[in-house]
């Protein structure tokens, strides 16, 4: 093999290798629900959307909301996967900025707020008052009557 096919040879396999460097790592980030929230701590957020996140392995909701306390704390909310979402009647464009909804789910484990406070979705109430599961199933997450898919 001359210089020419060895650098491209070199070229193609640092590729590969990266390639699957980088599915390793997407697919070790995916996680049950029991590892990051807590089934025991039931949250009920009512606020306006700030921003969505229409990623994998979930897609992420953004909103201001006022707790008990009367202040006003932005959290993130974990949905499902982008897919999931699609098929249970929400999209991008249904969760716009600025859109009040109610969110009921469970707070992470490690309660923190800082520098936002994080739950997991388990469903949401739009304005119109049309409900839809926003969860992610099958991944340990309290039977609680959200996901149409529970028996």
């Amino acid at each position: 093999m001359n210089s020419r096919g060895l650098f491209v040879s070199t070229l193609i396999g640092a590729g590969l290798l990266a390639a699957a460097t980088l599915g390793v790592g997407q697919a070790s980030a995916h996680h049950a629900f029991s590892a990051e929230f807590d089934g025991k701590a039931p949250v009920l957020l009512r606020g306006k959307v700030t921003k969505v996140e229409w990623i994998n392995p979930h897609a992420w909701v953004h909103l201001n909301a006022v707790g008990p306390d009367g202040q006003e704390r932005e959290w993130m909310v974990e949905g499902g996967t982008p897919n999931t979402l699609l098929r249970a009647g929400i999209d991008r464009n249904t969760l716009k900025v600025g859109t009040e909804i109610i969110v009921r789910g469970y707070q992470s484990k490690d309660r923190s707020c800082t520098p936002v406070c994080k739950a997991n979705g388990r469903d949401v109430t739009f304005p119109d008052g049309r409900k839809v599961f926003m969860g992610s199933s099958g991944t340990g997450a309290p039977k609680d009557g959200s996901d149409p898919t529970e028996k």
